[in-house]
């Protein structure tokens, strides 16, 4: 096995040795992965930061517990410490206020930051965004339940596209080699709680009466078909913060990036430029 192609720069924040991608020059766009089980700012960013940092200073970091950064057993991994460790990465790379693409986990993270250091964000692209209360979907059942093999990851992947087919081995051995690394599935599982045996598991996501304080201007993105994080989270999102534009992918699951790239893409350098 060779050097994982997600493991690339490295600074402190929060107490963790932190793991990040970084390409391009200008107006800086910091780019912010989702959950689920061997997830990290490469398998999540890899196919857009190229065309992406044609015209931003693009940062993609682990998040803490999650890829290449450090997993530190006895933390508590909770937002609050996932907004202090990426104000952490903010501050160590001299970024005043950023734009911020977050994708579902990453989502609600930008919202996490947006809310709680307003002046630190400048533009939100939200994909696939938890928001409000919502049932634990099949794809985030999977990943809670996902014990490390390669079956096990072409299974719970085939969960998250609209069209199987855009999974490549490549993908699949990547992910299952960051899943297997010692605690990447303890962090996930203090992200994802367990189903409830005697009925439907709630997720929260933040609610309306914060969403109503983001202050940015926001680019909420949702699959039609997302089978991960219901698309009518987007629909809170959007009709919740105050500066928000919608817009709904056909025929697209939870990755909108990888599912139709060219067309988001565009949408963000439009937005963000």
């Amino acid at each position: 096995m060779g050097i994982h192609p997600g493991i690339g720069k490295t600074l402190w924040a929060a107490e963790h040795h932190t793991n990040y991608l970084e390409e391009g020059s200008g107006k800086p766009l910091i780019l912010l992965h989702g959950s689920g089980p061997g997830v990290s700012a490469w398998t999540n960013w890899s196919e857009v930061m190229a065309p992406l940092a044609q015209q931003f200073r693009v940062v993609a970091p682990d998040i803490a517990g999650f890829g290449f950064t450090e997993f530190k057993a006895g933390s508590r991994y909770d937002m609050k410490l996932w907004v202090r460790h990426l104000l952490g990465t903010l501050d160590a790379l001299g970024l005043e206020k950023v734009s911020l693409v977050g994708n579902s986990f990453g989502g609600a993270l930008a919202i996490g930051l947006a809310t709680f250091a307003p002046e630190r964000v400048d533009k939100l692209v939200l994909l696939g965004t938890p928001a409000g209360e919502f049932e634990q979907t099949p794809g985030l059942r999977s990943a809670c339940e996902y014990e490390p093999s390669l079956e096990a990851m072409e299974r719970t992947m085939r969960l998250f596209p609209f069209d199987p087919a855009v999974i490549t081995e490549t993908m699949v051995r990547t992910r299952y080699e960051a899943s297997a690394r010692p605690g990447a599935q303890e962090a996930l599982r203090q992200l994802i709680p367990p189903p409830n045996p005697e009925g439907p598991t709630v997720l929260k996501g933040f609610p309306e009466s914060v969403l109503a304080k983001v202050q940015a201007p926001t680019l909420v993105l949702h699959g039609r078909e997302d089978a991960v994080v219901p698309v009518a989270c987007g629909w809170r999102l959007a009709h919740a913060i105050p500066r928000a534009e919608f817009h709904l992918f056909g025929q697209c699951g939870h990755w909108v990036q990888v599912e139709h790239r060219e067309r988001f893409v565009q949408l963000v350098r439009d937005f963000c430029g």
